[in-house]
C-alpha cells in the first residue's frame, strides 16, 4: 500500500508539471518544481523571461492557481518565480528557442539556427554540446541532422547524471520535427582528469637589523673554515710519501763499497811494505 502511494505521489507532481508547462507556453520555461509546506503546496517555476510567465498584474499567476485547484484538488498552491542566471547553459532553454526560431523562419534555415544555437552555448562555457535535428528537413524525407562541438560523455554514469539533457517539439507545415539537447556543463567533475598539486616553495624572510648583520658574519666564518679545511686536504694530498724500504736497502751497499776501498788500501799497503823488506 505505501508503494502505491508514492507511485500516485509521483504521477500527479508528473501531471502538475506538464500542466503547468502547457499553460504557460513558450516562456523560455527551464523546470518546474514542487515543494510540499505547512502552509500548502509550493509550485517553483524556474524561467529565463518572468515577467512574461507572471503576466499583466499577475494574470496568468491568477488563472494557473485557480486551474491547479479545481483539476488537481490542491488547497493553498503558491507559486514562485525564479530567473534562469545563466541561459546559455541551460538544455530546456535552449531546445525551446531551436523549436520557437524553426517555427518562425522554416526550415530553409535549420543549419544557421543549429549553428547559432551551438556557439551560444560553447561562448556561455560548456565542455561540449551535441544537437539533434530529426524530422523532414529540408526535403521530404526525414533525416537527422547533428550539431556538435566540444567533449560530450555518451557512456558510463556521468552521461546520465551530469549531462544535461532536454527535448522539444516544432510543429512545421511538413510535420513535426524533433529536437534533442545534450550540454555537458563546466561545473562537473569528471573521474579521469588530476589535478597535480603544485610543488611546495621555499621562502625566504627578510630579517633587517642586528640579526641580520649576525647571519651574514656567521655565514662568513663558516665558508673560511671550510675553505682552509679544503686547502690543508689538498697539501695532504699533494705530499710524496718516502718509502722506508729504499733507504734500507742502499745502506748496505754503500758500507760494501767502503769496505772494498778499504781491502784495496791495505793490499797496496801490504805490498810495498813487502817489497821494500
Amino acid at each position: 500500500m505505501i508503494e502505491r502511494k508514492f507511485v500516485a505521489n509521483n504521477v500527479k507532481e508528473f501531471q502538475i508539471k506538464e500542466f503547468v508547462k502547457k499553460s504557460l507556453g513558450r516562456v523560455g520555461l527551464s523546470n518546474v518544481k514542487l515543494q510540499k509546506t505547512p502552509l500548502g503546496e509550493k509550485i517553483i517555476i524556474v524561467t529565463s523571461r518572468p515577467g512574461l510567465v507572471v503576466g499583466r498584474s499577475g494574470s496568468n499567476i491568477s488563472r494557473i492557481t485557480k486551474s491547479l485547484k479545481k483539476e488537481f484538488n490542491l488547497e493553498n498552491p503558491q507559486i514562485e518565480i525564479e530567473e534562469v542566471k545563466y541561459i546559455g547553459l541551460d538544455a530546456n532553454i535552449i531546445a525551446e528557442m531551436i523549436a520557437g526560431s524553426l517555427e518562425r523562419f522554416g526550415s530553409q534555415r535549420f543549419k544557421g539556427v543549429g549553428h547559432k544555437a551551438m556557439t551560444d552555448v560553447m561562448s556561455a562555457g560548456a565542455l561540449g554540446v551535441e544537437i539533434l535535428i530529426s524530422g523532414k528537413i529540408p526535403s521530404s524525407r526525414a533525416k537527422t541532422w547533428r550539431f556538435y562541438q566540444g567533449y560530450l560523455k555518451k557512456c558510463g554514469d556521468i552521461s546520465v547524471s551530469g549531462v544535461l539533457k532536454a527535448y522539444a517539439i516544432a510543429k512545421l507545415k511538413t510535420g513535426i520535427v524533433g529536437i534533442q539537447v545534450s550540454i555537458m556543463p563546466s561545473t562537473i567533475i569528471l573521474p579521469d582528469r588530476i589535478k597535480v598539486l603544485s610543488e611546495l616553495q621555499e621562502v625566504i624572510e627578510e630579517v633587517k637589523g642586528v640579526e641580520a648583520e649576525k647571519i651574514t658574519e656567521d655565514l662568513k666564518v663558516e665558508e673560511i673554515k671550510s675553505a682552509e679545511e679544503q686547502i690543508e686536504k689538498k697539501d695532504e694530498e699533494d705530499k710524496p710519501s718516502k718509502p722506508k724500504k729504499d733507504l734500507k736497502a742502499k745502506k748496505p751497499k754503500v758500507e760494501k763499497k767502503e769496505d772494498s776501498k778499504k781491502d784495496k788500501k791495505d793490499s797496496n799497503t801490504n805490498k810495498l811494505s813487502g817489497g821494500d823488506i
